[in-house]
């Protein structure tokens, strides 16, 4: 962890880089117009507002804003695995005049699971769920089958449940009740009670691809808009027609011109990217330190002495070399352990992502500075002061497989067959010397953002953050942070909480306004290794903007097992809202247990435990793992606070995005921020927000991670 991360586990606050993210879609990614199908109005593969069953390509995330008739939908998609697409869709209604409303706003979450793929005769079949958790406004369900026919000739079918059965064919199971304006209420429930229920009708679509940048599309709807068109009259729906063209500029976006329903004219705007492909094309970081060969021992046996080690000032001189040239490649040495044929590097990793791109350059200036003599190397990954499992290198190998046409390969064989999981701990006398105690400070923009209020779906403030921190010794960190807004309108929420429960959340409108300027964070941290695979923590202060108190963790995370445990207890009281030292009556002990199970390329995480409100329930978080340190992940908290006691929404729930800022730049960066895209949070299912929890530390060092991001070893 580098100087500035060093006490930044202080202050880590995720933010907003949406706007970067689209623009890089304009930079140069592969294009290939036969692997990805075009999006719909509604952010799933289709053809107008019509889906069809091909999938996108693997990992690949879609942005969509669409319009039509005076309703404007805002997605965000991902094809989570080359058969399953998940999707979050916020919608704007002009003119919804009912349930107290005339702009409405609503939220819905998709899900299509690929079933069939297409191969020779048989065509692709996907079936899909929209609108399953939210109001229902757009609940409908389908199964759609489609073929490429001829050159560029895309066809599609399908049978649609819900807002799909307009054209009705078919009485399927069971009945399903129409929607009415007065059925919109607070929502978020999901809708399992309907599924594939009632009516079925009948749609279709043709996409012609024109040249590899246009596609013409022509669609028959079944969706009839009865809440829009025969309730409410926001507008005409004289056919079931369709009509438009796609244009596809090289980055992957997407500009669409609609004619629809024989009375209204539509336009759509779609991103798409994907992680595994950077807006730069590779890295740009400068090569590393070639390896120096060392002489063979039969030509220059003298070169082999270990006199030198036996000397306090040929150690010290050795160590100065290590500890400056690493600086160079943006890595620091916090301690090191040398003889003459043996030497351990205590590493922090100051400017790279991947770990195994500081081991490999760490590798290749120990080769290049340590005397011919020590023949291994054992490299431990430090973060808070606490010992990573550790990795041990012969140099022979080093020197012997740098240029090898598999030496990626094989030295993860060799490095793998000696990690320590957990090494000798750091003696004082290793300690690389002025090393602690060390100070740092910020000053950086912060963005604070308030989401899908009704009242204002979108609220802000910019402003800038001062932060410092000091580590007073190994694992000790003293650390804190003020905020000051420069523009914004979070405090103008004149919203008073209704809540039953107490206002841990809810009151959020008042911290805003009356915080400013605020200290965000003032707290010490202390963290650990107290046994075999083990890793603790201590916090204690004011841990965030809403809560101070006492925070404790253990982890137990072996380095080869995809499991891990964890269990963290806290007692917190509630801060004022004037962001000052003062403290309000409430109280809780609050605490989860946690399980974390990487599989492939997915984390799934599952907290359970007592939450800031007293309300006791479980948290499911699945995240989609990318090698080079994108998470894309979705997660929902259920506790035994009713639907109706949690208010709008009924639980918690969102989308997260972890997006390393070295992705854009095309250079190594451990700056990498998170994005919640979540509805209104409310005081039921809500956690305490504490930086610096162990898992995140923890898992760059993992076998997975590891294994994930070995191929950077010698870039």
């Amino acid at each position: 962890m580098n100087g500035k991360a060093a006490f930044r586990t202080g202050l880590r606050a995720g933010g907003p880089v949406l706007s970067l993210l689209l623009a890089s879609t304009a930079a140069a990614q592969e294009f290939r117009p036969s692997d990805w199908p075009t999006m719909s109005m509604y952010n799933v593969p289709g053809a107008i507002e019509m889906p069809n069953a091909f999938s996108k390509p693997d990992g690949e995330l879609s942005f969509t804003i669409s319009n039509f008739a005076g309703m404007t939908r805002y997605q965000f998609g991902a094809q989570v695995h080359p058969r399953l697409y998940g999707g979050f869709r916020y919608t704007e209604i002009q003119d919804f005049d009912s349930a107290g409303f005339s702009t409405y706003y609503d939220r819905s979450f998709d899900l299509r699971f690929t079933a069939i793929e297409e191969s020779g005769l048989v065509p692709a079949v996907t079936i899909g769920l929209q609108d399953f958790i939210g109001t229902g406004i757009y609940g409908a369900e389908y199964v759609v089958a489609s073929k490429h026919v001829g050159t560029g000739i895309r066809v599609s079918a399908g049978a649609g449940w819900g807002r799909l059965a307009g054209n009705s064919v078919l009485t399927g199971f069971g009945e399903r009740p129409a929607l009415t304006p007065d059925d919109v209420a607070e929502g978020g429930e999901a809708n399992f009670d309907t599924l594939f229920r009632g009516e079925i009708g009948a749609f279709g679509s043709i996409e012609w691809q024109v040249r590899d940048n246009l596609v013409l599309k022509a669609e028959y709807s079944s969706d009839h808009y009865t809440l829009e068109s025969e309730s409410l009259g926001i507008f005409d729906r004289d056919s079931p027609l369709n009509f438009g063209a796609t244009y596809q500029t090289k980055g992957g976006t997407e500009i669409s011109g609609y004619y629809m329903y024989g009375s209204q004219l539509g336009v759509s705007l779609a991103f798409n990217f994907n992680p595994d492909r950077p807006p730069t094309g590779g890295s740009l970081d400068g090569a590393p330190f070639p390896i120096t060969p060392r002489p063979s021992r039969a030509a220059a046996p003298e070169a082999y002495s270990t006199a030198w080690s036996e000397s306090e000032a040929g150690r010290q001189a050795v160590e100065a070399r290590l500890g400056e040239v690493l600086l160079l490649e943006r890595l620091e040495m916090e301690g090191l352990k040398i003889d003459g044929t043996h030497a351990t590097l205590y590493l922090r990793n100051s400017g790279y992502g991947a770990e195994p791109q500081a081991l490999g350059r760490a590798a290749r200036l120990m080769a290049t500075v340590l005397p011919p003599s020590v023949e291994v190397f054992t490299i431990v990954p430090m973060t808070a002061g606490m010992a990573l499992p550790a990795f041990t290198f012969r140099r022979t190998d080093l020197e012997r497989y740098e240029v090898a046409p598999d030496g990626t390969e094989r030295m993860l064989a060799a490095a793998a067959a000696a990690v320590t999981g957990t090494p000798a701990p750091m003696a004082r006398a290793d300690e690389a010397f002025g090393f602690y105690p060390r100070f740092q400070w910020l000053l950086e923009p912060y963005m604070r953002t308030s989401l899908f209020d009704p009242d204002n779906p979108f609220r802000a403030d910019l402003g800038l953050r001062l932060g410092a921190g000091s580590e007073l010794a190994k694992g000790l960190i003293v650390s804190g942070s003020v905020t000051k807004k420069v523009v914004g309108n979070l405090d103008q929420n004149s919203r008073e909480s209704d809540s039953v429960l107490p206002h841990v959340r809810s009151d959020f409108p008042l911290y805003d306004s009356e915080g400013d300027p605020g200290i965000e964070t003032l707290q010490a941290a202390y963290y650990f290794r107290p046994g075999q695979n083990l890793y603790g923590r201590m916090t204690a202060g004011y841990l965030e903007q809403m809560f101070a108190g006492v925070s404790s963790e253990m982890l137990w995370a072996p380095y080869d097992t995809p499991f891990a445990f964890g269990a963290e207890l806290n007692y917190v009281k509630q801060r004022d809202y004037d962001g000052g030292f003062g403290l309000q009556d409430y109280d809780v002990v609050t605490g989860h247990g946690s399980v974390y199970y990487r599989y492939d390329d997915y984390l799934a995480e599952v907290d359970v435990g007592r939450y800031l409100a007293g309300d006791d329930g479980a948290t499911l978080k699945l995240e989609r793992v990318y090698a080079n340190g994108w998470k894309v992940g979705a997660f929902a908290t259920f506790t035994d606070v009713s639907a109706s006691d949690y208010g709008e929404g009924s639980f918690d729930k969102g989308i997260t995005l972890t997006i390393p800022l070295g992705w854009f730049s095309g250079r190594s960066s451990t700056a990498v921020p998170q994005f919640t895209m979540r509805p209104l949070q409310r005081d039921g299912g809500a956690r305490l927000n504490v930086n610096g929890r162990l898992y995140g530390l923890v898992e760059p060092g993992r076998q997975d991670r590891i294994e994930d991001q070995w191929g950077r070893f010698w870039r």
